[in-house]
């Protein structure tokens, strides 16, 4: 092992070539190019193979970091491969998606020592690129025997399809029910190609399809089925809708034409780069072609509409975030290619209304400055008095974060308990809901999270599934016997 690892003092981290700014914001192409075999093999040589992994404590799913650096170290990459995925269903969006930089990445502990991390998330993109071009990434098959009992699962998002692929192994007849007529919710319509490029999410579903999934797209539960109808259908139900109602902003002129939700934005554009007609696309609605940009908000979210935009070809995009840079909630590294690609940061700025007649024309926006901490540990933004100012703005998108639907009242099940916030409430133990043979996973029970944590909540619950229908099964099988 010595010879092959413990390279981070000879050899320098160093990233997959990165496109051009003035080259990727005319295109919604990936970002980065692919390493070479000897390029990723050098760089997880890197590796310090710790005897305490932080990298792997803090990554959500707890993927066994440092051994799947070392085999590809050693060029054993399918091996590589099948250890990363024996953690991780989505191993190569993980690896796309991630804020690496706050959670594996950022722990390293050669980051620590001043050495630079060791490149995990672009090794993962690697090993699992690798995977699929040579033929090793097979359509999940039942270990052991077909069950009966099925699964019906309402959400065909991280959470649902992470589920949807450890229950079927598992030998579950599984359905998955979702409102949109492609599997994959987030991943398709929320994240931009330049990030996550839907091929890749395609050829996932298109495996779990293959694998015996059964995908009932434009369904929607409330409209076409109710909870309970899924209940007496399914030996247990799987509630995985994340969550997408928009926060809002509450100010005057708020309801002027051209302020929209962050979702509403990138859905469209998302639809349009797959080949779909959206109306308010194609009328200039929703497009940011020769428009002044104002995004409000400071998250990941944020981050891909500002990004979006400058690739529709805005002539000024801003982005307005009441704290400062180093308090911001989104990706460092986000926020860095977005700065190169020409989005102009506003930092301790919060909107106080909207100017304009019919549309929108400008943000009133006040400075801030930070103050004493707030219940969550960060300074609160307090304003300074008489720093006013406006941002012109053609098309002003809200990225505020989100919150669940009322789903009581969406799924026709009032009995169905949720929390203050309108999360679905479960048990930490069995993760089911109060309602008998019904479970919920993802963001739909944290609220708004990673996709890392929702693949990691998928999972987890399908274990739970399985031990709730065995717990039933085999007494009934007793009995007859």
């Amino acid at each position: 092992m010595a010879e092959k690892m413990l390279k981070f003092v000879q050899t320098a981290r160093d990233m997959p070539a990165k496109r051009m700014a003035s080259e990727r914001a005319k295109d919604f192409d990936e970002i980065y190019q692919e390493y070479a075999a000897q390029k990723a093999a050098e760089q997880s040589a890197r590796c310090s193979q710790c005897g305490v992994p932080f990298c792997q404590v803090h990554c959500p799913l707890q993927n066994n970091i440092p051994d799947w650096l070392r085999m590809t170290a050693e060029g054993r990459l399918e091996e590589a491969y099948e250890l990363s995925s024996a953690t991780n269903t989505f191993p190569e969006i993980c690896g796309r998606i991630c804020p690496q930089d706050r959670l594996c990445e950022g722990n390293c502990v050669i980051e620590q020592s001043g050495h630079g991390t060791v490149t995990i998330g672009s090794i993962e993109k690697y090993i699992t690129e690798t995977a699929w071009t040579s033929g090793w990434v097979k359509p999940p098959k039942p270990v052991g025997e077909e069950r009966s009992q099925s699964v019906g699962i309402i959400g065909a998002g991280p959470a649902g399809l992470a589920a949807a692929d450890k229950l079927r192994r598992k030998g579950y007849q599984v359905h998955v029910y979702d409102r949109y007529d492609r599997p994959g919710g987030l991943l398709i319509y929320g994240i931009p190609n330049f990030k996550l490029e839907k091929s890749v999410v395609e050829r996932r579903s298109k495996l779990l399809a293959e694998a015996g999934v059964q995908f009932h797209l434009n369904f929607e539960v409330g409209r076409d089925a109710s909870l309970d109808d899924l209940r007496k259908k399914h030996d247990a139900v799987l509630i995985a809708t994340g969550v997408y109602q928009a926060r809002d902003i509450q100010a005057p002129g708020s309801g002027l034409d051209n302020i929209v939700p962050a979702m509403t934005y990138l859905t469209a554009s998302n639809k349009h780069g797959l080949g779909d007609t959206v109306a308010d696309f194609e009328s200039g609605a929703l497009d940011a072609r020769g428009k002044k940009v104002v995004v409000i908000g400071g998250g990941d979210t944020a981050m891909d509409c500002v990004r979006t935009a400058i690739r529709q070809g805005a002539t000024a995009v801003h982005c307005l975030y009441r704290r400062d840079k180093a308090n911001m909630p989104g990706s460092m590294r986000e926020v860095k290619n977005a700065e190169e690609e020409g989005v102009e940061f506003v930092w301790l700025t919060l909107p106080k209304s909207f100017r304009g007649e019919g549309k929108v024309t400008a943000v009133h926006t006040g400075r801030m400055k930070l103050g004493a901490p707030d219940a969550s540990g960060r300074q609160a933004p307090v304003e300074i008095e008489g720093a006013d100012f406006d941002t012109p703005a053609d098309l002003v998108v809200k990225a505020l974060g989100f919150d669940p639907e009322n789903l009581p009242q969406v799924f026709k099940s009032p009995n169905l308990e949720t929390t203050r916030w309108g999360t679905v409430k479960i048990s930490a133990r069995s993760k089911m809901t109060n309602i008998q043979g019904v479970f919920a996973a993802g963001d739909i029970v944290r609220g708004a999270s990673l996709v890392v944590w929702a693949i990691r909540d998928g999972r987890e619950c399908a274990d739970a599934i399985h031990q709730y229908i065995q717990a039933r099964v085999q007494p009934a099988a007793q009995a007859a016997e």
